[in-house]
């Protein structure tokens, strides 16, 4: 029997008022008629974000500057029993919901991520994605880039993302793996922007994610490495 389950779909954002009406409108395409909210938490305290939204179906928050911080103040004040963390700059497949629903029916699994699209056709940007591919099945631990689902009563028993400023997403993912609860990867790519490999250039930005979260894993401090991360 499946469950009934309601997806809370939770945005973090700073400074994105270029993109952030273009991305919520795919996500409408994406989320139209199923059981969904959507929150968007700022954090510039001046909301330019969430100010220049022009949909009226969204939850609008202003919070604390940081990924953890703004997405658990999402989480917070979430309606949902699936929370689904997304990036702003980062596109669903068209059957999102489905395969969300189908993963958090099995009572073993936690949640979920897809795999990591860039969307551009540039060659080198095939070669980060079946290196994420390749990473996220040994280590089965996603990425905060990969579309994060989980139940969220399993989020709350976890105390949510930790108060720390760079890899919270793998932070909360090793301490779920940490107390043997499943995440499943849907073999789907989402389809995220180029933009801050490009910025900084791809060899690097690619290497330089590599080394940072290698050091992470070897119990470096998140405060030193953010230094290294823009």
């Amino acid at each position: 029997m499946m469950a009934i389950f309601k997806i809370s779909i939770i945005i973090p954002v700073l400074n994105e008022t270029k993109i952030i009406n273009q991305s919520l409108a795919h996500l409408n395409t994406i989320i139209h008629a199923h059981n969904c909210e959507v929150i968007v938490i700022d954090g510039n305290l001046t909301g330019n974000t969430i100010q220049s939204i022009t949909l009226n179906n969204v939850k609008k928050i202003i919070s604390s500057q940081g990924r953890g911080a703004q997405m658990n103040a999402g989480a917070e004040c979430a309606s949902g029993n699936i929370l689904l963390f997304l990036h702003a700059d980062t596109l669903l497949p068209e059957k999102t919901i489905d395969h969300v629903i189908s993963t958090c029916n099995d009572p073993a699994v936690a949640g979920g991520a897809f795999d990591l699209g860039i969307d551009s056709n540039r060659f080198l940007f095939r070669i980060t994605e079946r290196y994420a591919l390749l990473r996220s099945r040994m280590t089965k631990i996603p990425y905060g880039d990969q579309a994060i689902f989980l139940k969220k009563e399993i989020f709350d028993r976890m105390g949510g993302f930790n108060n720390i400023p760079i890899m919270e997403d793998i932070d909360l993912m090793r301490r779920i793996k940490h107390h043997g609860y499943k995440i499943r990867f849907i073999p789907e790519q989402v389809k995220t922007s180029p933009r801050r490999w490009e910025k900084e250039g791809i060899v690097f930005s690619t290497f330089r994610n590599i080394l940072l979260s290698t050091m992470f894993y070897m119990g470096v401090s998140p405060k030193i490495l953010k230094k290294y991360y823009k």
